[in-house]
């Protein structure tokens, strides 16, 4: 039943405020009365309703509320540790309603609820929100209620989607500090072409005398930026919806997801993350029971990059066929020899979840590393190049001033 957060006045003539769940507002009102509260606002919870002139109403909650990984990692685990206490599914995911803090994903909880009450599978009842339960997630689920082991699956599916929150974390951590050095030292650049090299420049002009080459280029640039910003400010959105709009189509993201693998510094690092979910995703799966091709297709979903996909897609096909999985991998040229050496050991051994496993925990390793080297490179390099932009406009003013001096 769904969640509804009410605010009302008790028997006593007190404030209360809370939540309820029913099968509409209408239950829920007559519920209320039944508990001596009398409801002054009443609706969905998550989906509270301002007030906006005129008696106006405006949904503000919904633009902003989401459900992170993290929320889905913690709420994963919670069940898995309440199946395991030989709790029962319907008692475990009330006690999922009362813990979660997340308005958003405890409603949804609250409704996944209600179909199993009805007699629907876990598994099909998260299929209403693809959004934050997807394949892989509602595959294994299945998988483990079809096996038994549904508190094992979880458990698993805890630890990997906790795994991919900290990888995500990492990168996304990694990169924040180069882009606000360069925001900022762009911001620093174009305020000092703007403010202030106009007004040292200006006293070259009134000289008559013939400026350098780089003095004219720094007068011009300057002049640029500051006759025609607005021009620039049009321009740059453009420019980026533009380029954006090349990339979505399907020769445009091709090209990009081509580039994303051999793109100097990111692109090792990129194709290690890829790698690195591919394999963590595929031992997940292969382990909590899923057969081999339907992991294989919910591989193929989850990856982002079309280069990879088509690869994986086309192994896929070859395992139909009845041929291994590394094979078809091998030849592609784009998993590293490592990746393919451990895969076919791991086929060979009848092992290949546990080798899938340790080529995962590998390339988290190493991506732990590369983005360090990147942090530890990226820093002087912008340094240089800010450096460099410097002393471009320190030459270009100094350069007349020695100039008039020799002349002088």
């Amino acid at each position: 039943m769904p969640l509804f957060e009410y605010v009302g006045i008790d028997a006593k003539g007190k404030r209360s405020a809370g939540t309820v769940d029913a099968e509409n507002e209408r239950s829920a009102r007559a519920k209320l009365r039944r508990l001596n509260v009398f409801p002054t606002s009443l609706g969905v919870e998550g989906e509270v309703k301002q007030k906006v002139g005129l008696g106006m109403q405006l949904d503000l909650s919904k633009y902003f509320q989401r459900v992170k990984v993290q929320d889905v990692a913690v709420m994963t685990r919670q069940l898995a540790t309440l199946i395991n206490a030989n709790i029962p599914l319907v008692d475990a995911l009330a006690a999922l309603v009362d813990q979660i803090e997340n308005p958003k994903l405890r409603n949804m909880i609250s409704r996944v609820r209600e179909k199993v009450i009805e007699g629907g599978k876990l598994s099909d009842s998260l299929k209403l929100f693809p959004k934050v339960f997807g394949d892989l997630y509602v595959n294994m689920i299945n998988a483990g209620e079809n096996s038994g082991a549904l508190d094992v699956v979880l458990l698993r599916l805890a630890e990997f989607t906790e795994g991919q929150s900290k990888l995500r974390s990492k990168v996304i951590g990694a990169m924040i500090y180069p882009a606000i050095m360069s925001i900022v030292g762009v911001a620093l650049m174009v305020m000092l072409i703007i403010i202030v090299v106009p007004k040292v420049t200006a006293i070259f002009e009134d000289t008559g005398a013939v400026l350098p080459l780089p003095t004219k280029i720094l007068i011009a640039v300057s002049d640029t930026l500051s006759g025609y910003w607005y021009i620039f400010v049009v321009l740059i959105p453009l420019v980026i919806y533009g380029v954006k709009r090349i990339l979505k189509t399907p020769k445009g993201r091709a090209w990009k997801d081509k580039k994303m693998l051999t793109a100097p510094l990111f692109g090792k690092l990129n194709r290690m993350v890829i790698v690195s979910r591919f394999t963590r995703t595929l031992a997940t799966l292969l382990s909590s029971g899923v057969p081999l091709m339907t992991a294989m297709d919910i591989v193929k979903n989850i990856i982002t990059n079309l280069r990879l996909r088509e690869v994986i897609d086309k192994t896929r096909d070859s395992v139909r066929e009845g041929q291994s999985v590394a094979e078809p991998l091998k030849k592609s040229g784009e998993f590293p020899p490592l990746v393919t050496h451990m895969i076919a050991i791991g086929e060979k051994t009848g092992e290949l979840e546990r080798m899938l496993e340790r080529i995962a925990d590998t390339y988290d390793n190493e991506v732990d590393n590369t983005l360090s080297t990147l942090t530890t490179l990226l820093e002087p390099i912008m340094i240089i190049v800010m450096a460099g932009v410097v002393s471009f406009i320190v030459m270009s003013i100094l350069l007349p001033i020695m100039k008039l001096n020799q002349l002088g």
